[in-house]
């Protein structure tokens, strides 16, 4: 077959990686590699010539993508995932709505005033650490100052002067959030898309459309409305104090202008990002209004801290930041609802949508991102809060378990926080339990269906090789275990409805410890314990932040953890950002361009093979979404350990459903094959079953995609062999014999295409 190919009509195999990123010679299996195209951060690879050993004909080359410098650096990584984690869950929920065909009616807007409202939240939490806690409370009670020189040298200054200083602090942490999320974002985002991406049609915003994966000018117009919200935030809470105190109609005068601010923010958020089609694909970004949003909030901003600057001698505050708390309260009842009116626009949706039975969580993958986007958020929140409370708290400062000391200040952030807090604890208990509750009693069906597997492999297995058939069997039924998790993510959405919807309590003055009392009639004592309970859960969310980071630094470490902690991030960050500029840059943005680029340039020479294993065959799926008709005869898609189907067609049905897939290979011709096998974790059939352990049941050319890979090979020990052969589960499949038949099979049919359409040959 070899002799064949010589002098033959050229293909080239591009390579595509997953998740977590592979080296270029990984990927190539070859010892030197030199890169063809591309830069450090994602470049093009091939076998440089005349070393190492390949038994391929010179007409069927091998090239590799290497992507995985996009999704940034270890410290940068973990920290991003800390701070920006909310941004990114809300900006994943509008990109996991259900299919209806339609533009995605009010899930959009609505998703856009929700991540608003976190900036809000982030702006308030710092607000209540540096303005409330230390420059309103604790500065002029002289034990809390005892021993901190770096705090002692603001009781010189008058009240106004110190909380206008102060308030840089969020303004300092706003522009943090800026540069976090837009850390290199001119690397990873808007890459120009290629011409003659012709393929679009009406209706829902398709992963096709011209332009899809540039949404650069989207994120500007976002992030100056976002900065605009912050600081709108900003001001009203510095200008909340001389309103109750020392009202002047200049105060009041500021006061209103913050909230017109905020209301044009809201506005501007609930309009399209975008025009009308312009017959192109997306119409163009609308940005009237932004630019006399940001002058107007630049402004206000220095006005107001000018205003708050201006010393004036009123008597020494006493208590909480005068507004603070009702705002902590009144944007979570905000937030309540929205997520409620949310979730009732998503089960409009889904009544609409063909795709219920096969999408994940039955289309409640929207209202749940954006619940966990808010209980991240005031999770971390109110753990800032508390432990800088508690830092400045010597023991002699009263809290909820010690009487009040005279002249002393409450020390005390926001009643929701406690709320948040012990809402916290109850979500995180109930859900540990209902995980291993779900693993269980699914325990039992997962082992059935891998006993069917292994039956059927390895029909007749020695004594000896019984205790390795056992051991296959359970990586199989432990593969199998995300498809029995859905519960307990609905039970999550359940508890955080009930959560943020309880804390607008707090709007009319019930804590809980004061509603502990007034329910049930408990004595001091048992307010105590709630108080206590409180307390436990900032621990827990504090425990759970440590525990990213931990997560974060072990990933880079232990291969099995950095794969799982890349495939959460690298599905959070592979959308745009049309919902909050704040999230990580989309890496996608230049990824899918730069491979359409690539892709166009090597079918004018030949037959390109696009092969994507794990999260690259997402990538090379919506790469070929993006090429011009007059590719796509020349081109063939193998993919491999894909999550095509089992994660993206049902998370994203509106994107990546079946009737996308279906379009895809029909589109291409149908030259596509998927690998798979039943040990993969996160892999699985595109077309041919639904669930691991299924029987095919699509005929015709989608009949014909998947091909599944007995893995391991065998239980016994080969002849040849010291060891059994091993289990290979999600990588790497480029160095079975299935891959390389499958490549030689697709060349073949691409060489076919040749014959009978026009095109140029090697």
């Amino acid at each position: 077959m070899s002799g064949g190919w010589d002098g033959a009509y050229e293909v080239v195999e591009l390579r595509v990686h997953g998740v977590s990123g592979a080296a270029a010679e990984t990927l190539l299996d070859h010892p030197v590699v030199t890169r063809v195209a591309g830069d450090d951060n994602a470049g093009f690879y091939r076998p440089r010539p005349g070393f190492g050993v390949s038994d391929r004909p010179q007409a069927l080359r091998v090239e590799a993508y290497r992507w995985g410098a996009l999704t940034a650096g270890g410290a940068v990584r973990t920290l991003s995932l800390l701070f920006l984690l909310p941004f990114m869950l809300v900006n994943l929920a509008v990109w996991t709505r259900p299919a209806t065909g339609g533009a995605g009616g009010v899930i959009g807007p609505l998703c856009r005033v929700l991540a608003a409202t976190l900036t809000a939240a982030f702006m308030l939490s710092v607000v209540g650490v540096t303005v409330d806690i230390v420059g309103w409370q604790c500065v002029p009670y002289q034990p809390c100052l005892r021993g901190r020189g770096y705090l002692s040298w603001l009781a010189h200054l008058p009240l106004g002067p110190r909380l206008a200083l102060l308030a840089l602090v969020p303004i300092g942490a706003l522009r943090l959030l800026w540069w976090l999320g837009e850390r290199s974002a001119r690397v990873f985002e808007a890459f120009p898309a290629a011409r003659g991406q012709d393929r679009t049609s009406g209706g829902e915003d398709r992963v096709d459309s011209p332009g899809f994966w540039n949404d650069a000018l989207v994120v500007h117009r976002l992030r100056a409305i976002h900065v605009a919200v912050g600081l709108g935030v900003l001001d009203a809470s510095l200008l909340a104090a001389p309103v109750h105190r020392h009202p002047t109609p200049v105060a009041y005068l500021l006061f209103g202008a913050s909230w017109v601010l905020l209301a044009a923010g809201v506005v501007l958020l609930l309009r399209p990002a975008r025009a009308a089609p312009d017959g192109q694909g997306r119409g163009p970004v609308d940005l009237r209004g932004i630019r006399p949003l940001r002058i107007g909030a630049l402004t206000l901003t220095v006005l107001t801290l000018l205003y708050s600057a201006v010393p004036v001698e009123p008597e020494p505050p006493h208590g909480q930041l005068p507004g603070y708390e009702g705002a902590v309260a009144g944007l979570v009842a905000v937030q309540a609802v929205l997520l409620g009116a949310l979730v009732a626009a998503t089960l409009h949706q889904r009544r609409r949508s063909r795709a219920v039975g096969s999408s994940w969580l039955s289309g409640l993958a929207t209202p749940i991102f954006a619940a966990t986007s808010i209980a991240v958020s005031y999770g971390f929140a109110a753990a800032l809060v508390y432990r800088i409370a508690d830092l400045l708290d010597r023991g002699d400062i009263p809290n909820p378990a010690r009487l009040d000391r005279s002249g002393a200040p409450p020390l005390e952030p926001p009643v929701s926080y406690r709320w948040a807090a012990l809402a916290g604890l109850v979500t995180v208990l109930v859900v540990a339990a209902t995980t291993l509750w779900r693993i269980q009693v699914s325990r039992r069906q997962r082992r059935r269906m891998a006993e069917e597997i292994v039956r059927r492999d390895f029909p007749d297995p020695p004594p000896e090789a019984l205790p390795r058939r056992a051991a296959v069997r359970e990586i199989v039924a432990r593969s199998a275990i995300a498809e029995h998790l859905g519960p307990v993510l609905t039970v999550f959405l359940v508890l955080s409805v009930v959560g943020v919807t309880v804390v607008a309590l707090d709007l009319i003055g019930i804590g809980p410890s004061e509603l502990s009392r007034r329910l049930a009639g408990t004595d001091g004592e048992a307010a105590t314990d709630l108080a206590l309970a409180t307390d436990v859960g900032i621990y827990v969310i504090g425990l759970v932040g440590l525990g990213i980071v931990v997560l974060g630094l072990f990933s880079y470490r232990s291969e099995e953890t950095r794969r799982t902690v890349a495939a959460i991030w690298d599905l959070g960050t592979f959308w745009p950002r049309t919902v909050h500029p704040f999230a990580p840059p989309c890496y996608a943005e230049r990824a899918v361009p730069e491979l359409a680029k690539r892709v166009a340039a090597l079918a004018d020479q030949g037959g390109v093979i696009l092969s994507g294993h794990s999260h690259g065959s997402v990538l090379a799926a919506a790469t070929l979404l993006q090429l011009p008709s007059r590719v796509l005869p020349r081109v063939a898609l193998l993919t491999h350990g894909s999550p095509l189907h089992r994660v993206y067609a049902r998370l994203c049905p509106a994107f990546f459903g079946s009737p996308v897939l279906t379009e895809l290979g029909e589109r291409i011709g149908w030259r596509w094959v998927n690998l798979w096998r039943d040990t993969d974790s996160i892999g699985g059939p595109i077309f041919s079953a639904h669930r691991p352990g299924q029987r095919p049941r699509v005929t015709g050319p989608a009949g014909t995609v998947d091909r599944r890979l007995r893995d391991p090979r065998g239980i016994t020990v080969p002849p040849d062999d010291t060891v059994p052969p091993p289990v290979n589960r999600h990588w790497p499949y480029h160095t079975d014999e299935a891959y390389e038949a499958a490549v030689r099979d697709l060349a073949g049919r691409l060489r076919a295409a040749a014959g009978t359409s026009p095109g140029p040959t090697a």
